[in-house]
């Protein structure tokens, strides 16, 4: 697996909301501002433990990606070879991010738990993706690499498929219009969610949505946490609607605080 790959509504049962912090990353967005989840408004004691989980889970694929976008300079450095910039250090770094962002190092969380060993897949996905690159992200001679953000949250969910898909599924996805990569295309229920909730006029921005809905014929929660342009995705995704930006794709003309994406999570229920 490397980033040089060819790519050319239901009833509602349940619809809890959680506030999330103003800053959110944009499905394609090259640089990722850091959000807030708020875990601590939950109620419901079954519903409010797995919401806590995929929020969990969200929130280390954000740490990763901020990591990411911070390292885009040093990635994108034709002059200069090892970068140093090894699984370990990304890892390291994301759960750095993670503690700042929840206070909670993840390493703590005991790997008997269901949050502490999806969490433990999850970081190993972080850490196997980034050493699986190291030929790209150290070549000399070129300077943009496509090791994005956007890349780099694919790729780790898809691993994170690969490793523990029977128990928990992540994915980024976006308005269909927005949609760069046909593996991201939202699914009937996530579009639904995207156009009656979230691009709402009355949707309070940073909410999130969750559900019990079946998803490949299985009981599951699924939560969906909405993202937002800021001021440094719109070099890829503002104006000129169009005009073709550094990754090959024709910008989308969005605005700052327009919906650009949202990071999708279904945790199947174990049958009883």
């Amino acid at each position: 697996m490397n980033i040089r790959e060819p790519e050319t509504g239901s009833r509602v049962l349940r619809g809890q909301s959680v506030r999330l912090g103003v800053c959110l990353h944009a499905i394609a967005c090259a640089v990722i501002i850091f959000s807030s989840l708020n875990l601590a408004t939950l109620t419901r004691a079954d519903e409010s433990d797995e919401v806590a989980i995929a929020l969990s889970l969200a929130k280390m694929l954000q740490a990763g990606r901020q990591v990411i976008s911070s390292k885009q300079a040093l990635i994108n450095d034709p002059d200069r070879g090892d970068k140093g910039l090894t699984g370990d250090v990304v890892l390291a770094a994301a759960i750095e991010n993670y503690k700042k962002a929840t206070g909670i190092d993840p390493r703590s969380i005991s790997a008997s738990s269901r949050r502490g060993r999806l969490l433990q897949s999850e970081m190993a996905a972080i850490k196997e993706v980034v050493d699986e690159n190291q030929r790209f992200i150290n070549e000399k001679g070129v300077a943009f690499k496509g090791f994005i953000p956007a890349i780099f949250a694919r790729l780790v969910t898809e691993r994170l498929d690969e490793k523990i898909g029977t128990d928990v599924l992540i994915k980024v996805t976006a308005p269909p219009q927005l949609v760069r990569n046909r593996k991201s295309r939202p699914d009937k229920w996530e579009r639904t969610v995207i156009e009656e909730k979230f691009l709402a006029p009355d949707w309070t921005r940073g909410r999130i949505f969750y559900q019990v809905e079946p998803n490949q014929g299985r009981d599951a929660l699924r939560v969906m946490v909405p993202e937002y342009y800021t001021a440094s995705c719109l070099s890829c995704h503002g104006e000129k609607t169009g005009e073709v930006d550094i990754t090959g794709y024709p910008k989308e003309g969005a605005s700052e605080g327009d919906l650009g994406g949202v990071i999708s999570i279904t945790l199947f229920r174990q049958q009883q």
